[in-house]
């Protein structure tokens, strides 16, 4: 990845809610982290596999250190999961996914394709993670119009990052699962979704660990991931994707943070990707395995600048709950 390569010194001073239905579950707001291990998941399609997706996800989070919270769904099964999908996380290069959907809705209200500027800076941004396009194309968008898009999804719990530090966008796994839901919805606003899941299925190898592990051959894994440690909550490790085959489209969201470790965090990731593939592609060949430890870089994802205070970072969000 490209780091920043101007304003450092100055960052550093300075869809719709009928996208995810709603699963009403307790999470003990302040509670300690360890404790929130119980994904709900619920089908009235198959609920036998939500209960068996419940505890495979309880199975995978046994013993593992961090705060973690993700959302899933299966459009054949109408399967729902979450845990703790409230929270709110720093989004490191995550970001880049509501980027990329801004762009593409922006040529479409403007009724063109994307200038050659834009189409310079969106791939390289997605399938090389490369920050200095992110960051050009952030400040291309605007404040106002990145806040009237998250607005158009509907997101609640999404706030832009300060000072233009996009990889200080506070993010839930539920409004995560709401902007995989703009590339994937049928009904989606955003007419050139195909493109943006295209981009996101480029992804280059050595980022592609996280929710495809464990995904059988045949799925198309579109992902994006973020790695970013800081002075408060350790590393923050995330993966966000959706998965297409014919006549099965998924998503699997998960952001964790307090990791001691990136390794420690990814394969916390691949453990619930584990889970989530193996029950919905139930007799279907796993194809991809864990990523070896060896091939984990501990570098961060440059989405912050070193230099970056860390009272930049916004305050914890109090509430926790199940948001999905």
């Amino acid at each position: 990845m490209a780091p920043y390569t101007r304003r450092t010194a100055i960052l550093a001073a300075a869809i719709a809610s009928t996208l995810v239905a709603p699963i009403s579950a307790a999470a003990a707001a302040g509670g300690d982290r360890h404790e929130l291990r119980a994904a709900t998941c619920r089908s009235a399609r198959d609920p036998d596999l939500a209960a068996r997706m419940s505890r495979d996800i309880r199975a995978a989070l046994s013993s593992r250190q961090g705060t973690v919270s993700l959302a899933v769904h299966d459009d054949a099964s109408d399967l729902w999961c979450a845990l703790d999908g409230s929270r709110r996380y720093d989004t490191a290069s995550v970001t880049k996914v509501l980027i990329m959907e801004a762009v593409l809705q922006r040529a479409e209200q403007l009724g063109r394709k994307l200038t050659r500027y834009e189409s310079r800076n969106v791939r390289p941004m997605i399938t090389s993670s490369h920050n200095g396009a992110a960051w050009q194309l952030w400040q291309d968008l605007g404040h106002s119009r990145l806040q009237r898009f998250l607005e158009r999804v509907g997101t609640t719990g999404t706030t832009l990052g300060p000072y233009g530090l996009w990889g200080l966008t506070r993010t839930t796994a539920v409004d995560q699962m709401r902007l995989l839901g703009v590339l994937t919805q049928a009904r989606s606003f955003l007419r050139s979704r195909a493109y943006g899941l295209k981009l996101m299925s480029q992804v280059r190898r050595d980022q592609r660990w996280g929710v495809p592990s464990g995904m059988p051959r045949g799925v198309v894994a579109h992902l994006k991931n973020g790695w970013l440690p800081r002075a408060t909550h350790g590393w923050r490790v995330h993966s966000v994707g959706a998965f297409t085959r014919p006549g099965r489209t998924y998503r699997l969201v998960v952001l964790s943070h307090d990791n001691p470790t990136m390794a420690h965090g990814v394969r916390t990731i691949e453990r619930i990707a584990h889970a989530v593939h193996r029950g919905l592609n139930k007799g279907r060949a796993t194809g991809l395995d864990y990523t070896p430890e060896s091939e984990i870089s501990e570098e961060s994802d440059g989405s912050v600048p070193d230099d970056v205070p860390a009272d930049l970072l916004l305050p914890e969000d109090p509430s926790h709950d199940d948001g999905v």
